[in-house]
């Protein structure tokens, strides 16, 4: 099943390496909701170098899949990201303030 979430990137983490050769790079995205929420996310393998073109601060829309494992008697969730878009609000910035209504002359 797959999720998508919406935010500002907080933090962009390293790319890290294990001994198997197993890469992961992990980031937060903090909502634009009424009480925001920071949502650790990771790209895996070869999906690491999809951060590369996006900053901090940045407005973002993630696609994620849900993913639990269970090692030693220990539960785990990961929300392992696949795709990675600029924000809409940022779309619209690149699409042209014209297209916006103008209020200055509105009798309110």
């Amino acid at each position: 099943m797959s999720y998508e979430v919406k935010g500002k990137i907080n933090v962009i983490k390293p790319i890290q390496t294990f001994d198997s050769g197993f890469q992961k790079r992990e980031f937060v995205i903090t909502t634009n909701e009424q009480y925001p929420q920071d949502i650790k996310l990771e790209f895996i393998k070869d999906k690491c170098s999809l951060l590369d073109k996006f900053k901090q601060g940045q407005d973002v829309k993630v696609s994620f899949n849900l993913r639990g494992s269970e090692f030693n008697g220990k539960y785990y969730v990961n929300l392992n990201a696949w795709r990675i878009e600029e924000g809409e609000q940022v779309v619209q910035q690149k699409q042209g303030q014209d297209e916006l209504p103008d209020f200055e002359d509105a009798p309110f």
